[in-house]
């Protein structure tokens, strides 16, 4: 196991690697990370002057009548991140050493060492439809072995899911304003009220997994399927052409959902399909949040 681990976190460094020099050649040496927000936290107020810009003016402050107040800001030293991971019984589909878990844990190891890297403080919350691990953020790299370590070795005590749930938690223990990245294959119903909060909250980032399986089943007659998170086999008509346009046009409307829920958040969001190298589409993420930040 600890061979085994070695080798992952080794791959997982190439990649980051790899990705930062792709991004670092597309932005023309204007790198900042995927986890730079707009570089200004806010500090305190003091009374308007002449010239200040008049979108600074903090409105509850001057309300007071005691005059008008601007807010003022100080650059932003450090981000706060934190990694939520499904690990639902939906997760274990795929080939084997490709599945959405092996995609997801990847993907997290990945963030977890270019945010380090940064300077940033990591936590992480991985989730069934209970709290299976919560690491508590900090910094360093004994603390980023500790968190790779745990991740890759947890065994879930339940296969089912409750994205609702799992939000519920992370808005009461992510207490400082945090980029957040979310990674799961959105199995689930009834999350999106909790979904907005948390994208109100903090600088979110959707990762959405997926395995072509889900939504392309091969004409093979009558054929039993096994629920990954109730455990129970239902047999299916896989030659029946409608039921597989519905399979397809289900996962395929599901995504448009969740990709326009993420707009209206304001949230990032990134598809991930466990047949494809998703190493391009991380440097697309990195992309995406240097041209945001640069606006």
């Amino acid at each position: 196991m600890e061979n085994n681990l070695r080798e992952i976190f080794f791959k997982l460094r190439r990649y980051e690697i790899k990705i930062r020099k792709a991004v670092n050649t597309q932005m023309q040496g204007d790198f900042h990370s995927v986890f730079k927000g707009s570089g200004l936290e806010f500090d305190d107020v003091r009374a308007y002057q002449y010239g200040d810009d008049v979108r600074t003016i903090d409105w509850n402050v001057s309300a007071k009548g005691h005059g008008i107040y601007v807010k003022t800001f100080k650059e932003e030293k450090e981000q706060n991140v934190f990694l939520i991971l499904d690990v639902s019984g939906s997760q274990y589909i795929g080939k084997l050493h490709q599945q959405k878990i092996d995609y997801g844990r990847e993907i997290c190891g990945i963030l977890t060492i270019s945010a380090l890297k940064e300077n940033s403080s990591v936590g992480l919350l991985c989730f069934s439809n209970q709290r299976e691990k919560y690491i508590k953020p900090q910094k360093g790299t004994k603390h980023a072995y500790e968190l790779l370590t745990s991740m890759f070795r947890l065994q879930p005590e339940s296969f089912k899911t409750s994205l609702n749930n799992a939000l519920a938690v992370a808005m009461n223990i992510i207490k400082r304003k945090s980029i957040v990245v979310l990674v799961s294959d959105f199995v689930d119903e009834g999350y999106e009220r909790n979904l907005k909060a948390i994208a109100k909250k903090h600088d979110l980032i959707i990762i959405h997994l997926a395995d072509h399986r889900e939504s392309t089943l091969p004409p093979m007659g009558i054929v039993p399927l096994l629920d990954k998170e109730t455990r129970r086999t239902v047999w299916v008509n896989t030659s029946s052409e409608a039921f597989r346009n519905k399979i397809a046009g289900r996962f395929s409307q599901k995504r448009e959902q969740l990709e326009k829920l993420c707009h209206q958040f304001n949230a990032n969001y990134l598809f991930v399909d466990t047949s494809e190298d998703y190493v391009p589409r991380l440097v697309k993420l990195f992309k995406v949040r240097n041209l945001t930040t640069k606006k």
